[in-house]
């Protein structure tokens, strides 16, 4: 860890926040969901230096230690793609090997589709291939007391997170997002208070790295990760028939609570997802959650080096 390398690259005159190790000209960037940050990428960010692989992570517009748009109620999943672009020009890349986890996985999916020929293979965690108008979550058909909808709405979140400080609300989402099943408020209920005070962080998660969490999101706040992804989506970007060729890797945990989104297992199991991603493979993992990339650290490592090594020309 105490090898990554930090520094700030500027990107539509916003300077973002990039952690790097390793070098050469192999590389793998990898891309954040929430409540996670750059740092949600620690264990396989050394992993892939010691491979071979420059491997890079950033915190995306408005999040961590990168800096807020002017407008964060605006932002977009077309500005992520170009804080993609952006980081990979800044840093002189040509082409990389995208690792999207959770929403993460969206800009990767959209850079694919856009500029093809900077992407080596795509690698994303709890996410299959969305596109909205194409094949996506219906919004509609969630619970109307699961988390997105209730934090697509302007102001609800903020009231509820107000009442704890960032540390405790990031304990409470990790908490609540290591369930195998979608947790429901009622509508005396806040997602807050689903989770009971008491209850331990998982094992995998230390009191350090949620100290680490807690300073990156207390400089940040909550603003834009609430605009982006919740209340951006969905999002049309005008694409009618999508086709990913590059290589692709979907890891899914079998007891990660995205599975019981509607219709989400069966696209996956069916390989319905091939239509768009021709050239995906797809790995299960039996006791993986939303977290597997911390959660079973070493095992998402070696799946991850494997398919570089294997798509690495």
């Amino acid at each position: 860890m105490e090898q990554i390398e930090h520094k700030h690259v500027e990107v539509g005159g916003l300077k973002l926040h990039v952690a790097e190790i390793g070098t050469g000209p192999k590389v793998v960037l990898f891309l954040h969901g929430f409540p996670e940050i750059w740092y949600s990428w620690r264990h396989q960010m050394v992993a892939s230096a010691a491979a071979g692989y420059r491997a890079i992570a950033f915190d995306f517009r408005g999040y961590g230690l990168s800096q807020q748009p002017p407008e964060p109620e605006k932002a977009s999943f077309g500005d992520l793609v170009v804080d993609v672009m952006g980081v990979m020009d800044s840093l002189g890349i040509n082409k990389a090997f995208l690792v999207g986890k959770d929403f993460g996985a969206m800009p990767a999916f959209q850079v694919a589709l856009l500029h093809p020929e900077r992407v080596s293979g795509i690698i994303t965690l709890g996410i299959p291939f969305l596109l909205a108008g194409v094949s996506d979550i219906a919004i509609d058909h969630l619970p109307r007391g699961f988390y997105i909808p209730r934090w697509r709405e302007p102001g609800r979140a903020e009231a509820d997170f107000g009442r704890f400080d960032v540390k405790t609300v990031l304990r409470n989402i990790y908490i609540l997002f290591c369930e195998s099943e979608l947790q429901v408020a009622s509508d005396d209920q806040e997602i807050m208070d689903l989770v009971d005070p008491s209850t331990p962080l998982p094992v995998w998660f230390t009191e350090e790295d949620l100290k680490v969490y807690s300073s990156l999101y207390e400089n940040s706040g909550f603003r834009t990760a609430l605009q982006v992804p919740y209340r951006a989506m969905p999002e049309d970007h005008g694409i009618t028939d999508p086709k990913i060729t590059a290589p692709g890797l979907l890891i899914m945990g079998e007891k990660d609570y995205v599975l019981k989104l509607p219709g989400m297992e069966g696209y996956i199991r069916s390989e319905k997802v091939k239509e768009y991603m021709t050239n995906l493979e797809i790995i299960f993992m039996a006791e993986g959650n939303h977290f597997v990339q911390e959660q079973l650290s070493e095992q998402v490592n070696q799946l991850l080096i494997t398919f570089l090594n294997k798509h690495s020309n």
